[in-house]
């Protein structure tokens, strides 16, 4: 059978695995090997506590090879080995020697004496194989006395080593009653030195070493198990021999007991008494064994919501504690709330000590590390914690990656988890605060009410839970945030128990009937957070076009999941949290499952039970349709989920034969107490010749479905299946998922890497294209191709992720790390390295400019270009005060970086500093394997290929320095101008409010807070002085931290008497693009575009001196500029572009409607020109002079005929300078807003004064044309234009 867990459960029923256990292991001291010192983690307890000792390096001697002879011989470890296993191989199971070894004793042998305590401590952990199927291990480790006088004489030598060493490097103190070199000298202190030595004596102490019994099972029954094996060591401790040999026992677990059936309970024999399990059937939350009530009282509630959090979003998780039974149960318990999803990546409960060096993986992962309870967190050297949750279980204590999003609803949440918690009697806040008789008396308090409430003492009064918790500070601190989410907390209910009105009795019990009943009720509430969270999924799951196999091979390429319309459904506050959801692994293997078992009959059984679970929500809300709000439903499912449990216990389905006398060699089995008996393995190795109860008990069809759910329950998979899911698990770069738990060879520790650097630059290609297909996809949609699908909180999470893989590609193979953030630290030390020798180092980083502004300062004036540097950007960074941490300047700086289009350039720069790097980093660290880090950079550089504003929409109220130039034009005497210019800058943010000129600047630099993009410039002068006409080209203003640069073409005069009479203009602009030549791009504010020569100018001069348009092109035009403002609402809302283009820009509804009334326009007078405000103006004395005779026709056209002399009133009187044109795009602006422009069009076709000032032949006295364009302009009344501030200033409408 292949070592990667076995297939052929289709095979006969020895096969099949129907066992409820497939080996019984013995670990221990190995007394024919002696004592052999476990180099790997004697040499990590070296490393560390040599770190924990200052000038510790001195006393690595070279007879310390691998030894730590700070540690006394008894706290050293030794290797453990398997000393015996029952069967030696089960066919569907191979077994793995080496990882049963290290999990059994992850830190080896331990040796004490009689005066240490010695209690049997159980644990349990996990193998992974390969294809991502599991075994469980549940071991427990006791003392037993060493009777080979060998190694107690060894454990003697060791010591008189270490204590002859240990005086040679301790000068002893001048203190006199310390001062005795030897024990014997002196008994005053002799205890103290004892225990200060944990001596050891040969003549007076006794060695004790430690030893594990240990079961492998195919599925995770913890509490039957640990039952099993502390009955086991019962017998081994009690004064009386069991009742039968212990053969007899582990041969009926071994071969006689089946697993329950999915659905069935199981009752067993142990050596003193009855074992139950019981199984969930296939239409109920998965078997999960561990204790939920341990976690909750370990961590608390708000921390296990934290840390939920965390694994959900895939950061990487470090457990911590000195139990491994603590670092399993919370690691298990974590994964098993995340239903229906399931954890994708590394995932290793119990860290060996010899595989420490797996902390530096640079992929998401789940993984415990055992403390020794002595060293405080602070000495604990991780490679990374950019994005790492530490967990400090034995402390209480979460440390969370930045910027975690709240889990959605997370209050209403938190109390719905602690209502349920307090009705067992457990504090939301954990039991670590209080000492432990507090913590009794609280469990004690709550429960005694509600055992009171059965007993009828309260008299049938609802118990006013409330007052009871008034004292609890988690609730004090929901009720405060509760309250403004208008729930109330008097409504608190305390559950009460199931079992007050159980008729059913239980065969467990009442505590251990307690922990099933608490266990379920957490986890439905926490799978209905899902349930009711993606009730509506499968609606977005895009199904392949395509047959199973080709989607199989082209699956990284394709999108699963509609991402954004599913989003784009969500309440505002779930976002931050679901836009990160969508894009995890889990969440992509989730959906995948569902395309793949789309049909089928034998779905994935996790995914059969949530959809059943979802069709059920979905039924409920026709009738009262809550999907899509935030409101917050409740779980109500406990009561079936907790029945169908009581039920199962009530009456057990199955009891297995009992133990029995096996056919054992005389004088075998002999009894000593206080030994584990080497046991007869001729009996133990192999099962009854025919398994009777297979058949007898497994009805065929049973196995049959059997298979079907093993997935769930990790067990084994038949061949096809298994192949495809190793495929899967290859493909989807989640290429390690337990480290290989062998003895590790330095090449072994190399293949791991080198499949972490490839799994590294995998993840960069997926996620620059996924990032890119976004970014293009969505800016061919404003090009009119396709359909739009990203939204801004959906970039932010990309470039969050991108940061996020960033982090993690620095910190792989880290020498030695410094600060929270890799990437950070390396540019530290490579700007420190620049500041030592600028004289070099300025030609390369700070000389470099960019071409194109090389190009474009050639032309006309502009600006100096902006430097390009690493060490600029740096510091930009650097004087940003919000920013408090490494991680988040790491990030700020990634951004700005995009934001320039530098990334790739800057991070090139950063590494071709060769002596730096490698002084940084190991040798097999990604950042030195050259191929894949210029394939690396490589993939960056694509982001050049798209605009990304992710630094500017982030930092929305940073200071940032903006540059102006003004450029007036050449010809007309710029220079005689004598009145005091102003100029005032919008943006997507704020404003800058007026910014005075000094005279005769045309450049100046200024800081205010970021404006976000710039949408317009008014700029005018106070008109004073004899010559106050300006005429200005264009203004230019720049971002110096981000380097957008923004032109506003104006190209009119400034003056009173000369053009349209403006002191004052309001100019749009647009962004150039870092190529485009200054001069080549067409202008895009409606009026003039270059100075308009002296004779032209006395001509009305249509917008952009096009040629005179005909109707059609005009028609054209409107409904050009109409159909763009209707496409920017149609967009979601962070992404709409800049309205004020759309109505004042190039090509915008102002410039199209001044192509309506310029057309037929008379403009007989040749020294005086006509504008079209003139013609409004006439218009409107027409209309209030009708007024006044009351002449008017219909009660509508009257209406119409006041708000237009009303708004042209309004406009003449505004207190700005503005020029006629300007009034019209106001009024334009403005007749926009509320709607009433094709009203007026309506009224000023009719109106004789069009009659005298216009031609027979123009647009505006065609009937059919102006109704045409009525109905085009009525299609704007559906829109809520809001105005930038700047185009209504000095106007309230």
């Amino acid at each position: 059978m292949s070592g990667d867990g076995g297939g052929g459960s289709s095979g006969s029923s020895s096969s099949a695995p129907g066992r409820f256990a497939d080996y019984f292991v013995i670990c221990g001291l190995d007394t024919e090997t002696g004592l052999e010192p476990d180099e790997l983690s004697a040499l990590c307890q070296y490393i560390q506590a040599s770190k924990a000792q200052d000038g510790g390096g001195r006393f690595i001697s070279s007879s310390a090879e691998g030894e730590n002879f700070e540690q006394t011989p008894l706290r050293r470890t030794f290797k453990s080995k398997v000393l015996a296993r029952y069967p030696e191989n089960v066919e569907w199971n191979p077994f793995d020697q080496d990882a049963v070894g290290m999990l059994c004793m992850p830190k080896g042998l331990s040796f004490k004496t009689q005066a240490d305590a010695r209690e049997p401590q159980f644990h349990s952990f996990i193998i992974t194989r390969e294809d991502g199927s599991r075994t469980f291990g549940f071991s427990l480790t006791f003392y037993e006395e060493v009777t080979s006088k060998q190694i107690c004489s060894a454990m003697q030598t060791l010591y008189h080593m270490h204590n002859a060493e240990y005086d040679i490097l301790h000068i002893p103190p001048t203190n006199d009653k310390d001062n005795c070199s030897s024990i014997e000298d002196c008994n005053g202190t002799s205890v103290s030195k004892l225990q200060r030595f944990n001596s050891y004596d040969i003549s007076r102490d006794t060695l004790f070493v430690s030893k594990c019994i240990c079961l492998i099972t195919p599925m995770s029954f913890m509490k039957a198990c640990r039952k099993v094996l502390e009955q086991l060591h019962q017998a081994v401790t009690s004064p009386q021999p069991p009742p039968l040999p212990l053969e007899s026992f582990i041969y009926n677990i071994l071969y006689e007991v089946p697993l329950p059936p999915a659905g069935r309970s199981l009752k067993f024999s142990g050596v003193y008494g009855p074992v139950i399990c019981q199984r969930p059937s296939t239409s109920e939350l998965p078997l999960f064994d561990f204790p939920v009530k341990e976690v909750f009282e370990l961590l608390g509630v708000e921390n296990m919501v934290q840390l939920f959090t965390c694994a959900l979003l895939e950061f990487q998780i470090l457990l911590y504690s000195q139990h491994y039974q603590r670092l399993m149960t919370v690691a298990e318990t974590i994964t098993a709330l995340m239903f229906p999803f399931q954890w994708q990546h590394v995932y290793v409960p119990i860290l060996p000590a010899s595989l420490l060096h797996f902390l530096d993986a640079p992929v998401p992962y789940l993984m415990g590390l055992h403390s020794n309870g002595l060293d405080d967190r602070s000495k604990l050297e991780l490679p990374q914690e950019a994005n790492l949750c530490f967990v400090d279980i034995d402390n209480h204590y979460v440390e969370l990656p930045e910027d975690l999003p709240q889990f959605p609803n997370k209050l209403e949440f938190i109390q719905e988890v602690s209502e349920i918690l307090m009705a067992f009697g457990i504090s939301p806040e954990g039991n670590l605060h209080c000492s432990e008789s507090a913590s009794k008396m609280k469990s004690l308090r709550t429960c005694d009410i509600v055992s009171d409430k059965r007993n009828g003492n309260l008299g049938g009064t609802p118990l006013n839970s409330y007052e009871l918790l008034k004292e609890n500070e988690t609730i004090a601190r929901l009720q405060a945030l509760v309250k403004r989410t208008g729930v109330s907390l008097e409504k608190l209910e305390v559950r009460e128990e199931i079992g007050s009105k159980k008729d059913l009795k239980v065969q467990c019990d009442e505590e251990e009937f307690k922990v099933y009943q608490l266990n379920i009720q957490v986890r439905e509430v926490f799978a209905n957070r899902f349930t009711q969270m993606f009730a509506d999924y499968e609606v977005f799951v895009i199904q392949p076009s395509q047959d199973k196999e080709s989607w199989f091979t082209n699956r990284e390429q394709m999108q699963n999941f509609d991402k954004a319309s599913f989003l784009s459904d969500q309440p505002e506050p779930y976002l931050p949290f679901l836009s990160r959801f969508l894009e995890t692994q889990m969440f992509a293997s989730f959906i995948d499952n569902k395309i793949m078992y789309h049909d089928d009959d034998d779905k994935d059984p996790i995914l059969r039970v949530f959809d059943s679970r979802v069709d059920k929500i979905r039924l409920l809300n026709v009738r009262t349709p809550t999907l899509r709000t935030s409101m917050y439903q409740k779980c109500t499912t406990i009561d079936e989920a907790e029945k169908a449990i009581e039920l199962r216990l009530a009456k057990i389905d199955h009891t297995a034969v009992h133990p029995h006398l096996l056919d054992m060699k005389i004088g075998q089995g002999k009894y000593e107490p206080g030994f584990f008996p080497k046991l007869q393995s001729d009996v133990l190795s192999t099962g009854p010749a025919s398994n009777k109860w297979t058949k007898r008990n497994a009805p065929a069809q049973w196995r049959r479905k059997d298979r079907q759910k093993q997935h769930t329950e990790h067990l084994r998979l038949d061949n096809d299946q298994r192949e495809k899911y190793i495929q899967e698990a290859r493909n989807l770069g989640s290429t390690i998922r337990q480290p290989k738990l062998s003895n590790l060879s330095p090449s072994v520790i190399a293949q791991t890497n080198w499949k972490f650097v490839e799994g590294l630059l995998k993840e960069c290609r997926n996620k620059t294209k996924r990032m890119l297909v976004e970014k293009m996809g969505r800016e061919a949609v404003e090009l009119g191709h396709g359909e739009v699908n990203i939204t801004g909180v959906e970039e932010n999470t990309l470039i969050a992720s991108l940061c996020d893989l960033l982090e993690r590609i620095w910190s792989h193979g880290l020498q030695v790390k410094q600060g929270k953030s890799a990437l950070w630290s390396h540019l530290l030390h490579y700007q420190e390295n620049r500041q030592r020798k600028p004289t070099s180092g300025s030609i390369s980083t700070s000389g470099i400019l960019l071409d194109s502004e090389r190009r474009k300062s050639d032309a006309s004036p502009a600006m100096s270009p902006l430097r390009v540097s690493l060490i600029q950007d740096m510091r930009h960074i650097q004087n940003i005060s919000e920013i408090k941490t490494d991680v988040g300047k790491a990030r700020a700086w990634v951004r700005l970086s995009m934001e320039k289009k530098l990334l790739s350039r800057h991070l090139k720069h950063l590494l071709s500093d060769h002596e730096l790097t490698k002084k940084l980093y190991k040798r097999y660290a990604f950042l030195r394997c050259d191929d894949e880090k210029e394939q690396f950079l490589y993939h960056l550089l694509s982001f050049n290929a798209v605009d990304y504003f992710c630094f500017t929409n982030v930092f929305t109220t940073i200071l940032i320095p903006y540059h102006i130039l003004i450029v007036p034009s050449k010809k007309l005497g710029g220079s005689m101008f004598t009145a005091n210019p102003w100029i005032c800058i919008s943006g997507e943010l704020g404003e800058t409010g007026v910014l005075q000129i000094p005279r005769n600047t045309l450049e100046m630099t200024f800081e205010c807070q970021n404006l976000g993009k710039l949408t317009t410039v008014q700029i005018g002068h106070d008109n004073s002085g004899l010559y106050a006409k300006w005429l200005v080209e264009y203004v230019m203003v720049r971002n110096e931290v981000t380097g957008h640069t923004y032109k506003f073409p104006c190209g009119r005069w400034l003056g009173k008497g000369i053009d349209d009479g403006s002191l004052e203009r309001i100019l749009v602009g647009e962004l150039l693009t870092s190529h485009s030549e200054v001069d080549e791009r067409q202008c895009r504010t409606p009026p003039l575009q270059q100075s308009p020569s002296m004779i032209r100018r006395f001509v009305t001069i249509s917008p952009n001196n096009k040629p005179k348009l005909n109707t059609g092109q005009i028609q054209e035009s409107i409904g050009e500029a109409v159909n763009g403002i209707v496409k920017h609402f149609h967009k979601p809302e962070k992404e709409r572009g800049s309205l004020t283009l759309l109505l004042c820009g190039e090509g915008g509804l102002v410039s199209a409607l001044e192509q309506v009334f310029q057309h037929g326009f008379k403009s007989s007078r040749l020294f005086k020109n006509v504008f079209i405000w003139d013609f409004l103006e006439k218009a409107q004395g027409y209309y209030e002079a009708l007024d006044q005779n009351e002449l008017a026709p219909e009660e509508n056209w009257q209406k119409r005929a006041r708000s237009f002399c009303h708004f042209v009133t309004a406009i003449n009187n505004t207190p700005r300078n503005i020029g006629k044109d300007g009034k019209f795009q106001m009024l334009v602006c403005l007749g926009a807003r509320d709607h009433l422009l094709h009203h007026w069009i309506a009224l000023l076709a009719d109106c004789p004064i069009t009659t005298q000032m216009y031609e027979d032949t123009a647009l505006i006295k065609d009937h059919t044309l102006v109704n045409s364009l009525i109905r085009v302009l009525q299609t704007l009344q559906e829109f809520n234009i809001i105005l930038e501030a700047s185009l209504v200033k000095g106007i309230d409408i």
